[in-house]
């Protein structure tokens, strides 16, 4: 029952593998469905063909602010594109936001951001965030467009993610809760409501000890839920059925029978 809620499987670093790893690999151990983020202007589309391809990949289309100055001038009619028509569809399904951490992407952000907002709104769609040092630019935003959806990669306080929760959003916690200086990442995992949690990798990157370095993938889940479990004081399958529950529910996804 494992649930990827964000990765990265069209980045170049799963070109040599990538077919058998999401045809044959990853089914075999157990992941019954992945989010994977687009995160520029060229991997719109990647991600596209990759929820076509697999039926247990689900998109989420958007633009990271650190690729906001290289977008074309008609990103946002190819980035429109992109939401399929039906939510029954096995696509893209989730608008995906980021906000910046310094003053000078301020403004490529808001030009990213003012879209993906109003269309999140337009059809019904979640969000994703990834708040990197920009906790009170991330509040704000939260407190003014009252989404719903997760923030990825939390990176903040225990009592910052309580009070991300009672703004209606999910944790995403991956392989850095299983670091070695990671406190705060446990103390999260230790202390949200267990409904609100998700299970991510960011694959390729973040891959948790004991593989911390390598290439990840979201059979390295586990791992992470294992972590969680302890600071918890439940079992690791607990931990990944309810992220499942959880990440299904956000998502609009209802999973075939058979991965259940």
């Amino acid at each position: 029952m494992i649930f990827d809620s964000h990765a990265h499987y069209d980045s170049e670093q799963f070109d040599i593998d990538r077919d058998e790893l999401l045809g044959s690999v990853l089914p075999q151990k157990g992941v019954v469905a992945v989010i994977n983020m687009a995160a520029d202007y060229e991997s719109l589309k990647k991600t596209v063909a990759l929820c076509e391809k697999y039926d247990y990949i689900y998109g989420a289309v958007g633009i990271h602010p650190e690729c906001a100055n290289d977008l074309p001038d008609n990103w946002l009619w190819t980035w429109k594109r992109c939401f399929p028509t039906r939510r029954s569809s096995p696509s893209a399904r989730s608008a995906s936001t980021t906000t910046g951490r310094t003053s000078a992407r301020a403004k490529s952000r808001k030009k990213c951001l003012s879209p993906s907002w109003s269309s999140r709104k337009k059809h019904d769609l979640p969000v994703v965030i990834h708040d990197r040092e920009a906790h009170g630019d991330m509040m704000d935003i939260l407190r003014k467009y009252k989404p719903k959806g997760v923030v990825h990669c939390f990176s903040g306080s225990a009592e910052l993610a309580q009070e991300t929760v009672k703004l209606g959003m999910y944790i995403g916690l991956g392989g850095v809760v299983t670091f070695k200086n990671a406190r705060h990442s446990v103390e999260v995992a230790k202390t949200i409501p267990l409904d609100r949690l998700l299970t991510e990798t960011d694959a390729p990157y973040m891959a948790p000890v004991p593989f911390r370095g390598k290439r990840c993938d979201s059979s390295m889940i586990p791992y992470d839920a294992a972590k969680i479990a302890e600071a918890r004081g439940i079992t690791a399958q607990e931990v990944l059925e309810t992220a499942c529950e959880n990440a299904c529910r956000l998502f609009g996804i209802t999973l075939p029978s058979a991965a259940k």
